[in-house]
């Protein structure tokens, strides 16, 4: 009984991990809607290129800052390195992780009415367009940290590995937060499908950031 508690303890820490994960990517709203209109006198959305790529710089600080303390207070107080897992994966592996990839593409296709990386370019220009998708790097990383926690809490809870724990966290959070964050159901809905994809990835990798996570970039940017 004792074991058990102590075990249910555990995975409530890296749920609570996960959360803060999350916390973080929202750290984001409360620098563009609260204190950037404060000091520019003027909502994000009239930001100039420089005041948009000032935030996306100050908000990758931001990102990297707390996924730095989050993975090494896991790793040291917790005794959970993510990235110990290095195993390789079968083709069969590879075939599915390459094949959500691809579905992944399909409907970004379809919700953006062409290539996203396309139609970023032709709206930002080259130089918003560089600062962005840096800014989607460090963004991937955070969302990545969610599902890892969340993967955890899930197998300890539940005993179950195979189930995409963590995708299904990023859903319920960073893919609903989208529909009040962009104010469209649609998209809110293709991100919680998203989310699954990527805790799927994840699994299939085997735990494996250095495969899943290029890939978890590649399903989000592409």
């Amino acid at each position: 009984m004792i074991d058990n508690q102590g075990k249910s303890k555990k995975g409530f820490v890296f749920f609570v991990f996960s959360l803060f994960a999350f916390t973080g990517l929202g750290l984001e709203a409360l620098l563009a809607f609260l204190i950037e209109p404060l000091v520019y006198g003027k909502a994000l959305s009239d930001f100039s290129t420089t005041e948009i790529i000032i935030h996306w710089i100050i908000t990758c600080i931001i990102w990297f800052i707390t996924s730095f303390i989050l993975i090494m207070v896991a790793k040291k107080k917790l005794n959970f390195d993510m990235f110990s897992q290095n195993s390789t994966i079968g083709i069969k592996r590879w075939v599915f992780c390459f094949g959500l990839l691809a579905i992944s593409i399909v409907i970004s296709v379809i919700d953006w009415n062409g290539f996203k990386v396309v139609k970023e370019f032709q709206y930002n220009g080259w130089l918003k367009f560089i600062f962005q998708y840096i800014y989607y790097i460090f963004e991937t990383g955070l969302f990545i940290l969610i599902i890892v926690f969340a993967q955890q809490a899930g197998e300890i809870w539940f005993k179950k590995g195979n189930i995409p724990w963590g995708g299904i966290l990023v859903s319920l959070t960073w893919g609903l937060a989208h529909i009040f964050t962009k104010g469209d159901l649609l998209v809110g809905i293709l991100s919680c499908i998203g989310g699954l994809f990527y805790g799927s990835v994840y699994i299939i990798s085997k735990k494996n950031l250095f495969i899943a996570y290029p890939i978890i970039l590649l399903m989000f940017v592409l």
